[in-house]
């Protein structure tokens, strides 16, 4: 019965260094993922914008200069951000935003549709530097740079 006995208490003691090692190792796969989104959060954002490259009638003038924020509304709306007087931009059309450490484009069921480098955009989708926005008859370039002096106006 001895032999029994120091056997059972082997397997207890095999049984609670395994239950150990399996909370060490879970806390420190949790430090990791914690650590690597904290690093992904202080990523700054580039300074980016958009610069109308073509415009139908009643758009800005090519050249004209839109400086990025984190969420930014494109359409002929008061409320949007980026505000447009062509008539073939929707009220609330696309939305740029910065999440996840790029820039993400996204059409909002617009009438017209959103078009990036010439291909229609069905789903959110990374922008990056040099990539063409259409939107109605406007063409908008994404371009790193400094944000525009404040006298710049919206649509």
């Amino acid at each position: 019965m001895m032999v029994g006995e120091i056997l059972l208490l082997a397997l207890r003691l095999l049984l609670a260094l395994l239950l150990y090692a399996f909370l060490v190792a879970l806390f420190l796969l949790l430090w990791r993922d914690l650590r690597r989104g904290v690093g992904r959060e202080m990523v700054p954002r580039e300074e980016m914008r958009l610069v109308v490259v073509e415009a139908g009638e009643r758009g800005p003038e090519p050249g004209t200069v839109f400086s990025l924020q984190e969420v930014n509304s494109l359409g002929r709306a008061p409320s949007s951000t980026i505000r447009f007087s062509d008539p073939f931009v929707s009220a609330h059309h696309a939305l740029i935003t910065w999440r996840e450490g790029h820039w993400w484009l996204e059409d909002l069921g617009s009438k017209n549709g959103t078009t990036l480098n010439d291909e229609p955009v069905t789903r959110p989708t990374i922008v990056d530097a040099g990539d063409l926005i259409g939107i109605g008859r406007i063409v908008l370039r994404m371009e790193v740079g400094e944000s525009p002096a404040p006298s710049i106006a919206h649509g």
